[in-house]
């Protein structure tokens, strides 16, 4: 099957966050917080999705991360597919562990760094 490629986008109704299917075609523009999105494409329903790639500012070596402070990814999560890989990108390496973890938050499934790529579906830490 075709791979399609998919960004995040605010609902401007409801303020959750869709998959918004992108081709070359599409248009973007900046929009909520100073974010680039897609401002026209089909919606992805998030049970079909497959992987996404995470934005964070931090991740503990537990796999939570501490991201922009909206709730939006992880409120996102809820609706994938549990096997949906979820995968981080940081310039630093992971922390300890995040102090203010809750029931909310999920895990990465791996994260990487300029040195080590973090797996922490087969960690047990």
């Amino acid at each position: 099957p075709d791979q399609l490629l998919s960004y995040p986008a605010i609902d401007e109704d409801t303020d959750d966050m869709l998959a918004i299917t992108v081709t070359d075609d599409t248009l973007f523009e900046k929009r909520k917080y100073g974010i680039i999105e897609p401002i026209d494409g089909p919606g992805m329903y998030a049970q079909s999705i497959d992987l996404v790639l995470v934005p964070l500012l931090a991740f503990d070596k537990h796999g939570y991360r501490v991201g922009y402070g909206k709730g939006y990814y992880d409120k996102f999560f809820k609706e994938c597919r549990e096997d949906m890989l979820k995968i981080g990108f940081s310039f630093f390496e992971a922390e300890d562990a995040i102090d203010d973890v809750n029931a909310m938050d999920v895990k990465l499934d791996y994260c990487i760094t300029p040195e080590k790529i973090y797996d922490f579906i087969n960690s047990h830490g």
